[in-house]
């Protein structure tokens, strides 16, 4: 694959070899073994060696890769072998806070052996204890924009020693247009630095900044551009909009539905679909932007026990959910780009695993599948459900609902004269 303006390009297949040939601490290893990893994974192996020899790296490589662990371990290694400061030496920034806390548990679930301080900084909750984490020192930091900026205006934050700048799923970051405070961040960095960008696809706004503030970087690339995960298996259920909820009801109850992670368009959505399924008797939690931190957390955690079966999300969870054992991804909704689908079915199939990707499809959502099999370079199966109807018509409207239709045809038709 050409990339001209991403030079020292590097995708190779993954030699098995175990995490000791990777020079890492001792301390680090005995961490990892307790944790029962043997080898890494491809990511792991193509991008630890060269951040431990101090290059700039971007590492394009899909969720559910181990990405996190390629760039937390050679961290934890470079920060052992330098002198401890009370300010921050090692800065990672993540689009969402469930992406910021993950990381900071890979560091502490990594590090056990390692006398290293990290914490999570993001918005939506409170900042006290943010402020008491800063002022007793830390050596990493996790952080989303928005939160890290409002620390940083407010002067509790030091760069002064600060050796690594890491930028995770940065194509998500622009996605949610978090560009110029991203660009306001590295303005207070020290210009000398490692760089590192983790992205699982690179448009031409990311090229262009990595090329700003990367010094001749190392491209470490796992797998083709916007690639599905192997071991995934995909699905599309063509059905009418009317029939989405009865057939997601069949699905979820068929043999093998372990756990299924649902995925909708939109929060309110996601929320009609929590209580229609809990009203069929499914145990369902729900995650979304409109839902506070700790509600999330808990959501989380409810389906990570197994005390929920279902969790129904937007895209907000495509990139901030790690589970090992998610059966099933379902989409509700089918996502707007090639980009959001292989993140959301990035959440089952994770490294090795195998997993399966159900997509509910009414006919206006006909062309987006074609965008995905367009990108992916495959077809993705159509199936229908045996004894499932579906030529059943959509029930007439209540009373209700078409006073409801009445006035807002009403009120269309005052704004339009």
């Amino acid at each position: 694959m050409n990339h001209p303006h991403v030079p020292n390009l590097e995708v190779e297949k993954h030699t098995e070899v175990p995490f000791e040939t990777l020079g890492l601490d001792p301390r680090i290893l005995k961490g990892i073994h307790d944790l029962g990893f043997i080898r890494p994974t491809p990511i792991q192996a193509r991008a630890i060696p060269p951040i431990l020899a101090k290059r700039d790296l971007i590492g394009c490589a899909q969720t559910g890769t181990g990405k996190t662990a390629a760039f937390v371990l050679p961290i934890l290694h470079r920060l052992l072998q330098g002198k401890s400061a009370r300010n921050v030496r090692a800065l990672i920034v993540s689009p969402t806070r469930e992406i910021a806390s993950q990381t900071i548990d890979h560091l502490n679930a990594l590090s056990k052996y390692v006398h290293l301080t990290g914490a999570a900084i993001y918005g939506g909750v409170p900042m006290q204890p943010q402020i008491r984490a800063l002022q007793h020192g830390l050596d990493i930091i996790s952080a989303t924009p928005g939160r890290l900026l409002d620390h940083i205006w407010s002067a509790r934050i030091s760069f002064a020693n600060l050796e690594i700048f890491v930028l995770d799923e940065v194509d998500r970051m622009l996605d949610m247009g978090f560009l110029p405070d991203i660009k306001k961040i590295i303005s207070l960095l020290p210009h000398k630095r490692q760089n590192i960008v983790f992205s699982a696809t690179m448009p031409q706004e990311i090229l262009k900044l990595v090329n700003e503030i990367l010094v001749n970087p190392l491209t470490v690339q796992i797998g083709q551009r916007s690639q599905a995960a192997v071991g995934i298996r995909h699905a599309v259920y063509p059905v009418s909009k009317h029939l989405k909820t009865e057939l997601l009801d069949r699905l979820l109850r068929m043999e093998g539905m372990t756990s299924a992670l649902v995925f909708t368009r939109t929060k309110h959505l996601a929320d009609r679909l929590r209580q229609k399924l809990r009203d069929k008797g499914f145990r369902v939690s729900v995650m979304h932007g409109g839902r506070s931190q700790n509600q999330r957390v808990q959501a989380l955690e409810s389906f990570r026990e197994g005390h929920s079966q279902v969790l129904v999300a937007t895209d907000i969870a495509a990139r901030g959910i790690d589970i090992q054992d998610i059966s099933h991804v379902i989409n509700f909704d089918i996502p707007a780009t090639p980009e959001d689908y292989v993140h959301r079915i990035g959440r089952t199939g994770r490294v090795d695993a195998t997993g399966d990707a159900f997509s509910l499809m009414d006919r206006s959502e006909e062309g987006m599948i074609k965008n995905i099999e367009r990108v992916l370079k495959q077809s993705l199966p159509r199936v229908t459900l045996p004894n499932f109807d579906y030529k059943k018509s959509s029930p007439a409207p209540t009373a209700h609902q078409s006073h409801h239709y009445s006035h807002q045809h009403k009120q269309s038709r005052h704004r339009f004269r």
